[in-house]
């Protein structure tokens, strides 16, 4: 067999076993699984809000493993949440969670990167903060999250300046 294979659609109806399915992938640490069960429930109803932010959560699990495909993936879905509150918090999520990667790979300026992708999280924590629905204190729970981690982690902390020149040279 040549060329792509047809997907197989799924029903309306099985959309919300789905999506509890999605879930579970996730809390079982499979993250591929849970983004392909999104995206078929996202084939059958596009709008979709709740297949839509676990995709987006979904990809943001895998950053550990390939952090620009997922994060870009992530990203690009983000236009597609109808609130701006929703918007800011997610890709929040998804530099809170890069910044994290990069730490945790000790690649040569891990530290560098991680607080450049933390601080670009808790400037979009601030953003969804303004935004937020009354009670809903999950943006200042990460902003502060972040925090405690640039606080906890001396090698997380800005390049030096002379490495960002010679970086954009």
């Amino acid at each position: 067999m040549s060329g792509p294979i047809p997907l197989k659609p799924i029903s309306k109806p099985a959309v919300p076993a789905a999506l509890e399915r999605a879930q579970r992938y996730r809390l079982l640490n499979q993250p591929v699984q849970a983004e392909s069960i999104c995206l078929d429930v996202l084939a059958a109803d596009p709008e979709n809000r709740e297949a839509l932010v676990m995709l987006v959560l979904s990809l943001s699990d895998q950053l550990g493993r390939a952090i620009q495909p997922a994060f870009d993936r992530a990203l690009a879905l983000l236009p597609r949440l109808p609130e701006g509150y929703a918007r800011a918090y997610y890709e929040g999520i998804l530099c809170e969670r890069r910044g994290k990667a990069h730490f945790r790979s000790g690649a040569p300026m891990a530290g560098a990167m991680a607080f450049e992708w933390l601080r670009r999280a808790m400037g979009h924590y601030e953003q969804a903060e303004s935004l937020r629905p009354a009670g809903d204190d999950d943006a200042v729970l990460h902003w502060n999250s972040c925090a405690r981690m640039l606080m906890a982690h001396d090698a997380i902390r800005p390049a030096p300046e002379d490495r960002i020149e010679s970086m954009l040279e």
